[in-house]
Formats: C-alpha cells, sequence, structure tokens
C-alpha cells in the first residue's frame, strides 16, 4: 500500500470534489481579500465612510464576480480605480443578484464593467 492509498483511506468520507470545491473556495476567498485591500488602500480615509455590512456585501459580491470571470482577466482588473461611488454602484448591483431582479450574468457583467472602467481623465492645470 503507497503513502498515498494509505493517506486516501483516513479520510473516506472526503472525496475529491470536497477537496477541489475547498480550493476553490480557498482561491476565491485570497483574491477576494488581495482585491479588497486594493480597494481599501486606494480610497484612503474614504474607506471608512463604508458600513462593516456594505464592505461584508461588496467582498460577497466580488467573489461572484471571480467565480465569473477568467482568472487572467481578474488579474488585470482595476481594483485600484474603484471609488466609492463604485461601490455604491457595485451595492445596488448585489442587491438586485439577491433578490434574483434580473439575469446574474448581465449584472456580473455590468459589475466587471464598473471595475474595469478607467477613472475619468481629468487634466492637470496648466501654469501659464
Amino acid at each position: 500500500m503507497g503513502v498515498m492509498h494509505a493517506m486516501y483511506n483516513q479520510h473516506p468520507d472526503v472525496t475529491d470534489e470536497d477537496l477541489g470545491l475547498r480550493a476553490f473556495n480557498s482561491k476565491k476567498a485570497k483574491a477576494v481579500e488581495r482585491a479588497t485591500q486594493i480597494v481599501r488602500h486606494s480610497l484612503g480615509p474614504s474607506w471608512s465612510e463604508l458600513t462593516g455590512e456594505e464592505i461584508e456585501e461588496f467582498e460577497w459580491v466580488l467573489g461572484e464576480l471571480w467565480a465569473y470571470v477568467a482568472r487572467a482577466h481578474w488579474d488585470e482588473m482595476h481594483f485600484g480605480k474603484v471609488t466609492v461611488r463604485d461601490i455604491i454602484k457595485i451595492l445596488t448591483l448585489g442587491s438586485q443578484m439577491r433578490r434574483h431582479a434580473r439575469n446574474v450574468i448581465e449584472i456580473l457583467r455590468e459589475v466587471q464593467a464598473v471595475i474595469d472602467a478607467e477613472a475619468p481623465f481629468t487634466p492637470e492645470p496648466v501654469d501659464e
């Protein structure tokens, strides 16, 4: 009996599906935590305008988005450009998802568009 076979016999109630789901959820949680840290850092003091409940909901929506988008695209998303106004939009979209008010894929595409949107260009004043 090999070592690998003996390991599996120790936990016969844990299936490959269970292990896969655990790995998926762990990767999702880490990705959401990292994205949230980027947003929090970029917002600075504005982050404190959000309630704990709003932050939890924002993280839930990010988790749903992570499960939807390709990993390569997730890594390229503009989390550092998310504003408090964007978060409010995302929370509204998350509320629609929870209520099943619209197609989830459409909502996730909108969330993705909010995060991917470039920050509006503000020209620097020119000293004359």
